[in-house]
């Protein structure tokens, strides 16, 4: 199965993948409790930093995955300047790259068999409601194997926008972005279903 591990060691590799979750989720959730752009920005600083320490070309693979984020977090700004409300859109900017950048940091230093694990383990309980933890599972690793192909999706919309325009492709590729999101997860369903699904 793909990992989307960092081939550059740093020393988060080190830590077992059932803190790096839990830390995970508490930023990710924490930054819901926060309704100001400072400490929200303080926030994505100190993850950067994180991400800072891992070494110049780590960070820079870091910033790479990040990048087709960057019209989305365009037209969410935009949207929010017509509404004449930009200090809403800039905490939700904020909140949203603080969850995916945490996330990046964890997923680059985590492999995904560890990841699954620690999901099936905590799960396990939910096995008596009927909810199977290898299922759970297998949608954890499908969405995070649909990042790397969404990333290489992005950017090979925005290379055919600029093969046929000076302009910059920047919030035109959203659409189809997201139409090709779509597309990719309705063939994935097909071919689950036509293999029986989870066995």
């Amino acid at each position: 199965m793909l990992s989307l591990t960092s081939p550059i060691r740093t020393p988060f590799h080190r830590i077992p993948a059932g803190p790096k979750l839990l830390a995970l989720l508490l930023v990710a959730g924490g930054t819901m409790a926060l309704a100001d752009p400072v400490p929200l920005a303080a926030l994505l600083l100190a993850v950067a930093v994180l991400f800072a320490a891992g070494g110049a070309g780590f960070a820079r693979h870091g910033l790479r995955v990040m990048r087709p984020v960057l019209p989305l977090v365009a037209v969410l700004m935009a949207w929010h300047l017509w509404l004449r409300a930009p200090e809403a859109g800039l905490v939700m900017i904020l909140r949203m790259l603080v969850a995916m950048v945490a996330a990046n940091l964890v997923t680059m230093t985590t492999r995904l068999d560890q990841m699954i694990a620690v999901v099936q383990r905590v799960a396990a309980p939910l096995r008596h409601i009927g909810l199977r933890p290898e299922a759970l599972a297998l949608a954890i690793a499908l969405m995070i194997r649909f990042i790397p192909v969404m990333s290489t999706r992005v950017a090979q919309i925005g290379d055919a926008w600029r093969a046929r325009s000076r302009r910059r492709p920047g919030w035109r590729i959203v659409m189809p972005a997201a139409l090709a999101a779509l597309d990719d997860a309705e063939q994935v369903s097909e071919a689950l279903r036509a293999r029986g699904g989870l066995s």
